[in-house]
């Protein structure tokens, strides 16, 4: 089992900056492939970003492409999303997920543990 507990969202104005925090525990942490999601009411779950896991490999939605950057540190048992330039459209709850191994990496059920998510607003 993998626990993952994530942080850091919150109220922004538009233009502004967050970052992310996903803290994983329980097994080796550099043996997963990490990624983020979020949802919005009243929509499905998206692919917002993937790091592989020795962090050498980025993918990002293209609706986030140039503003957001993912990153991990294997010795903090740790993945981040940095958020720039937020738009109100980037408002979601954001959770991050864990597989041992992906194919595309952007389906939601490629993916084998999730957190709760952390509620991200950017008010306009």
């Amino acid at each position: 089992q993998v626990q993952l507990v994530e942080s850091g969202g919150g109220l922004v104005q538009a233009g502004g900056s967050l970052r992310l925090s996903c803290a994983a525990s329980g097994r080796t942490f550099s043996n997963y492939v990490m990624g983020w999601f979020r949802q919005a009411p009243g929509k499905e779950r998206e692919f917002v970003a993937i790091i592989g896991k020795s962090g050498s490999f980025t993918l990002y939605a293209d609706s986030v492409k140039g503003r957001f950057s993912i990153s991990r540190d294997n010795a903090k048992n740790t993945v981040y999303l940095q958020m720039n330039s937020l738009k109100p459209e980037d408002t979601a709850a954001y959770y991050c997920a864990a597989a041992p191994s992906i194919v595309t990496g952007r389906r939601p059920h490629e993916y084998n543990y999730w957190g709760q998510g952390t509620q991200v607003t950017v008010s306009s």
